[in-house]
C-alpha cells in the first residue's frame, strides 16, 4: 500500500511564492475597484463636467476597472500554471496597459475640467 502523503515534492511550488501571486492579484483587484469607484463618483458629482463628457469618463473608468480585473485574473491563473510546471514566469504587459489607460484617463480628465470651467 503507497502512502497518498508521498509526492513529489519538485513538483510542489512553495506555499510563499503560491500567497504572494495571490497577494499580487487581489492588489490588482484593489486598483480595478478603485477604478470602478472613481468611475461611479463621477456619476453621482451632478456639478462636475459637462453631462456627456463626466458620463464618458465615468464609462471609461468602469470599462477599464472591469478589464482590469479581467487581465487580473489571466495574469494569476498563467502565474500559477508557469510555477506548478517550474517554467520561467511569463512577461506581463498589464503595468504597461493600465498605465496607457490612466494616461487616457487623465487627458480625458482634462478635457472635462477644462470645458466644465467655461
Amino acid at each position: 500500500m503507497t502512502d497518498t502523503r508521498a509526492q513529489d515534492t519538485s513538483a510542489m511550488v512553495d506555499y510563499r511564492f503560491t500567497l504572494a501571486n495571490e497577494r499580487t492579484f487581489l492588489a490588482w483587484i484593489r486598483t480595478s475597484l478603485a477604478l470602478i469607484g472613481g468611475g461611479v463618483a463621477l456619476i453621482v458629482l451632478p456639478s462636475f463636467g459637462i453631462y456627456g463628457l463626466r458620463h464618458g469618463l465615468s464609462g471609461l473608468l468602469i470599462a477599464f476597472g472591469g478589464v482590469l480585473a479581467a487581465l487580473a485574473v489571466r495574469r494569476w491563473r498563467q502565474v500559477q500554471d508557469a510555477m506548478e510546471a517550474d517554467e520561467d514566469l511569463p512577461p506581463s504587459r498589464i503595468p504597461i496597459l493600465l498605465a496607457a489607460a490612466m494616461l487616457v484617463t487623465a487627458v480625458y480628465a482634462l478635457v472635462l475640467m477644462i470645458f466644465a470651467h467655461n
